[in-house]
């Protein structure tokens, strides 16, 4: 099978983006509480509906995974489309401008395709099979523009290395699994940014020993790997999956191209 478009994509990520920021700017959020205890907006559903739309009228043969309708997460698939409408909801909710349009594409459980836009922030980041890229703008609706080339840092031996983390997960195993390296820093950023931090060299390692599912990681996931990064399951330490059951992520470690260690205390993993 084909990869989609990438024009589709990001142009489903600009026009959902918008509907963002209309809510986001009237300070009328309309938030209420799922079922799982996390909160969803008027802007979360308005982004949804712009994103489900387009892509089921581009691609009605390919299954689809969306964080905001739970009848799309009763599946078994390896080729689908998942879509985080607005990841970062909380940091939307606390009007830090983090929060980002999540649309990538997975074939054969790798996430081959993927467009990761921060509308507060005016960063469009993506990927498809030629390369991992950072759209400049101006942005416009059927037109690329100028854009950069993602390419992961590569760690000198022994060197201090960048570390980006969850501004609103952090955890002891986590923790510990960073004092493992020779930090210089470690930055907190919230949303799918972190992998888009180490996909342009920005960051070194991003861990994750807390809960996330699929669809807050497949599309920084493509762009990382494609800018020459590495997602592996942790303790594990084998090629990322998706696809799983339910959808839910196991624990992780996204990085650029370091050695990666694996020196602390096995964690139990969720069901």
């Amino acid at each position: 099978m084909s990869y989609p478009s990438i024009t589709i994509f990001r142009d489903l990520a600009l026009k959902a983006g918008e509907a963002i920021l209309e809510v986001y700017t009237s300070d009328v959020f309309g938030t209420v509480t799922k079922s799982d205890n996390s909160p969803v907006t008027r802007a979360d559903q308005a982004a949804d509906a712009i994103i489900t739309a387009g892509l089921r009228d581009a691609y009605p043969h390919i299954a689809l995974v969306t964080e905001e309708q739970a009848d799309t997460h009763d599946q078994t698939v390896q080729d689908f489309l998942i879509v985080d409408p607005l990841d970062g909801t909380k940091e939307f909710i606390q009007k830090r401008d983090e929060f980002t349009v999540n649309i990538a594409y997975v074939q054969n459980g790798v996430p081959v395709m993927g467009v990761v836009y921060a509308p507060a922030l005016g960063r469009m980041f993506y990927a498809d099979e030629t390369g991992a890229y950072e759209e400049t703008g101006p942005f416009e609706i059927g037109q690329i523009g100028a854009r950069t080339t993602l390419r992961v840092a590569q760690a000198q031996e022994d060197a201090p290395i960048q570390v980006v983390a969850s501004k609103s997960h952090m955890d002891p195993t986590t923790e510990r699994y960073i004092r493992l390296y020779n930090v210089a820093q470690t930055t907190s950023a919230g949303s799918s940014l972190k992998f888009c931090l180490i996909a342009s060299g920005a960051a070194h390692l991003y861990p994750r020993c807390a809960p996330t599912m699929e669809w807050d990681t497949a599309a920084g996931d493509a762009v990382l790997r494609a800018a020459g990064g590495q997602m592996v399951h942790f303790p594990q330490m084998t090629p990322f999956t998706y696809g799983k059951a339910g959808f839910r992520n196991t624990y992780f470690i996204a990085a650029g191209q370091i050695d990666l260690k694996n020196d602390v205390e096995p964690v139990t993993e969720r069901n």
